[in-house]
């Protein structure tokens, strides 16, 4: 009989509201609930980027020829450098969090205060980072062309090494003013001007016979036609980036529409338009959780100065933050290896 009523008394323990699954506060298991969400989300993001990667994986940017830059190191080539430490930065951010989750286990209010502050400054070191390294994205670094049907032209020498425009372009007499609303049929406008006109980069680009154009080219993939006659429309055609000769560079140049520099949502002067689009997307939405992840933590930095923690004698608040910041870390890790890595 009493064994019947031990069993009973724990059914409603377990079921009457109270208990703790797994040993979690409510607090946690709902930023737990959040993380979960939240992760499936990159993840279908980054599996969107990976597909069209293997789609265009042909015309698709290389990182080491799009992040070149590092501060204060102008015209040094330095591929993935800035990136890496920018990533060691934001791991190192999570091991002071760790540090900070264990001090409050401690009740060690000063050293809460200690790593916390460290985490902070690492978070806006890395948000700082990547805006530094979006307006050097969006500004460009060599510049390219754009065909009337769309292709996009880059200059390289007779080794294969890009070339800038402002290398071989030239200037010319001729101005030309932009396109604003006042000024402009039904209310068109347009973004600024380039640096260069697509004239200037024509005599340039003549003045220069060392000088060669690498693009897109179409090839029939025979191979593939020959394993399935049937689907030949559909299999031999293969996109590359190639480059042309110098009587066929000097064709394609004379179907020139605009000159492209740095990436937008609209063109990339680096490739494939949709790199830009994910890159823009993907490291801005992971941007956005960082900077978030530094506005709560500040304000949890200033709650441990308050004493408020230290009043309930419980730090789980910092546990809880430092669940999300990990996560932050964590995705980084994934952006960093499908994007520049892979």
């Amino acid at each position: 009989m009493g064994s019947t009523v031990t069993t009973a008394n724990s059914e409603e323990n377990t079921w009457g509201g109270g208990n703790e699954p797994m040993g979690a506060s409510y607090g946690k298991l709902m930023m737990w609930f959040f993380i979960v969400s939240d992760a499936l989300t990159f993840s279908g993001f980054l599996a969107a980027y990976g597909f069209s990667r293997f789609k265009f994986i042909e015309t698709w940017p290389l990182a080491d020829e799009v992040f070149t830059h590092f501060p204060f190191l102008h015209g040094v080539s330095a591929p993935m450098y800035y990136v890496a430490l920018m990533t060691f930065i934001l791991i190192f951010s999570s091991v002071t969090m760790v540090l900070a989750v264990d001090a409050g286990h401690h009740l060690n209010k000063a050293k809460v205060t200690f790593y916390m502050f460290l985490t902070i400054i690492g978070g806006l070191i890395f948000v700082g980072s990547q805006a530094w390294e979006w307006s050097n994205f969006i500004r460009g670094e060599y510049g390219a062309i754009e065909t009337k049907g769309g292709s996009l032209l880059q200059f390289v020498d007779n080794t294969g090494h890009r070339v800038k425009l402002s290398d071989f372009a030239v200037s010319l007499p001729k101005e030309r003013e932009q396109l604003t609303k006042n000024k402009g049929k039904w209310f068109m406008e347009e973004g600024s001007l380039p640096t260069y006109t697509v004239a200037e980069v024509q005599a340039g680009f003549k003045a220069h016979p060392e000088l060669l154009i690498r693009t897109e080219v179409i090839y029939e993939d025979n191979a593939a036609s020959k394993a399935d006659p049937k689907n030949n429309a559909t299999l031999n055609k293969v996109k590359q980036k190639t480059i042309l000769t110098r009587a066929e560079s000097e064709h394609r140049l004379e179907n020139a529409t605009i000159v492209v520099e740095g990436a937008n949502l609209i063109r990339n002067e680096y490739g494939s338009k949709l790199f830009a689009d994910f890159f823009f997307f993907i490291t801005g939405f992971h941007g956005f959780h960082v900077f978030s992840g530094v506005i709560i933590n500040i304000i949890i930095f200033f709650n441990v100065l308050l004493g408020t923690y230290e009043k309930r004698r419980s730090y789980e608040m910092v546990e809880k933050v430092g669940l999300y910041w990990h996560f932050v870390d964590l995705v980084w890790v994934f952006v960093f290896t499908v994007f520049y890595l892979v």
